[in-house]
């Protein structure tokens, strides 16, 4: 059941490039969540995911400090669906109904700036890559999903004139 959790139903298994699969079976997903159950729900299974990822990340590396294996997705789910939130919320509160149009380059832009903070890994997201600890293999992805988030607003303020 472990392996199953944090191989997100063995797409960390995939070759090449595990997180990168993860990430996009993540937005796949995450685009169906938020489309077909809603906004509040994406947020819950967001939170689920997250903590059922620190969980998992816990049992499974138990006997393994310091190692983050590649099939562990898990962790670029709930960071990757973290960086959506962000486009998400902003469709929701805004209350645009027939979103599907104007919302995917929204979120094509999160999983990119996603990728990029999650192989780069600035400032605080490389502090918790070196944790070493099973918490540090959740946290870099979703701190790199906040970086994400936060990166897909501000690029749509410049498009939209607002940060201008």
């Amino acid at each position: 059941m472990i392996r199953a959790i944090t191989t997100f139903g063995s797409v960390g298994l995939l070759r090449p490039a595990p997180g990168t699969w993860g990430s996009a079976v993540a937005v796949v997903l995450g685009l169906a969540i938020d489309r077909y159950l809603g906004f509040p729900v994406l947020v819950a299974a967001t939170v689920a995911v997250t903590l059922l990822g620190f969980w998992a990340c816990e049992q499974a590396l138990r006997d393994r400090p310091g190692d983050d294996p590649s099939e562990i997705v898990i962790d670029e789910v709930a960071g990757q669906w973290i960086a959506l939130l962000f486009p998400a919320a902003a469709f929701w509160w805004r209350g645009v109904e027939d979103w599907a149009v104007v919302a995917y380059p929204g979120w094509v832009a999160a999983f990119l700036f996603f990728r990029l903070f999650d192989i780069w890994k600035p400032w605080i997201i490389g502090r918790a890559d070196r944790r070493g600890d099973p918490a540090g293999v959740m946290l870099d992805d979703l701190w790199a999903g906040v970086f994400a988030g936060v990166a897909v607003m501000v690029a749509a303020g410049i498009a939209h004139g607002v940060l201008m």
